[in-house]
């Protein structure tokens, strides 16, 4: 069955994020240095890792980044180092990126098949390639991407990995089962992870969902939930929410758990939904494995 199939890449998260930490060393030169300014740029899923890796990086201190969806990156911007994160190789915006820069910048892409256009548009190319999906729908890949980064900047990532083997086995939520909405919360780092999570709700399931930085769910957002909806939070409750949640009726999600690792249970849950809505979670309507674009045709969808 086509659920077997990604099922199977989300299970397999813990040890290909376990081979990327033990990777990070070896590619020192080619991920961004200490102090080096840098544009971070990818589409759909790798455009929330990348705002989850900018926004680790500038927290660690290692100096300013950005993240951009490739379509918007500003050109002429001045950058010691773009990074891009494209599963396929093959996305038209982020390789236009790329040759666009001219090789004025020194640019570097994280993908899953080195033997495509990318390498031929990017300085340096770092290849994941055993956390490459058949699914369309990108799980592994991109957690991997960012497990990668994140031990690039010297975090330990065993808890992570822990938290993530009981995030691919533990039964999920049943109340989650049944809601009519979730809406995915973050600060920081994880507003990225809240943002992907919300996607691949919407990829794999066709289930409405919304993402927003935890602060601003008060200034409207909360408006939406109520009894038989729910509100999924990355990371720690900021002060005074839990009350304001449980005020409108609607269920709070709020695990310990590594914010990354948590996400593998949203991915579970978009599963989980889409096979009960008879739909498969592999391959979405409307959706490919890598937007190539027609410049014929004009503009494209993300």
């Amino acid at each position: 069955m086509a659920d077997n199939r990604i099922m199977s890449e989300i299970a397999a998260q813990p040890e290909c994020w376990r081979r990327a930490a033990g990777l990070a060393a070896g590619l020192r030169d080619a991920l961004p240095a200490r102090g080096e300014r840098v544009a971070v740029v990818g589409c759909g899923t790798s455009l929330f890792m990348a705002q989850a890796y900018a926004a680790l990086r500038e927290g660690a201190g290692h100096g300013e980044t950005d993240a951009f969806a490739a379509s918007e990156m500003p050109l002429a911007r001045r950058y010691d180092r773009v990074l891009a994160l494209t599963r396929s190789g093959t996305t038209t915006e982020v390789l236009a990126v790329l040759d666009g820069l001219g090789g004025a910048v020194r640019t570097t892409a994280i993908t899953a098949d080195p033997d495509t256009p990318v390498s031929g548009s990017a300085g340096e190319v770092i290849s994941l390639d055993f956390a490459d999906e058949e699914s369309v729908v990108q799980t592994r890949f991109a957690t991997t991407q960012l497990a990668l980064l994140r031990a690039h900047l010297g975090e330990d990532l065993a808890a992570a990995i822990a938290d993530a083997e009981a995030a691919v086995t533990d039964p999920l939520p049943p109340e989650l089962l049944d809601v009519g909405q979730v809406t995915f919360l973050g600060r920081g780092w994880t507003v990225g992870i809240a943002q992907e999570a919300a996607l691949k709700m919407r990829e794999a399931a066709c289930f409405w969902t919304e993402a927003y930085p935890a602060m601003e769910y008060r200034h409207g957002p909360i408006s939406v939930t109520g009894p038989g909806r729910a509100v999924w939070m990355f990371g720690g409750l900021p002060d005074g929410l839990a009350g304001e949640v449980a005020a409108t009726g609607g269920l709070l999600r709020a695990a310990g758990a590594d914010p990354l690792a948590d996400l593998i249970r949203v991915q579970r849950l978009a599963v989980a939904r889409a096979t009960a809505a008879g739909l498969d979670p592999e391959r979405p309507r409307h959706l490919t494995r890598s937007v190539i674009l027609d410049p014929a045709a004009g503009d494209g969808g993300a």
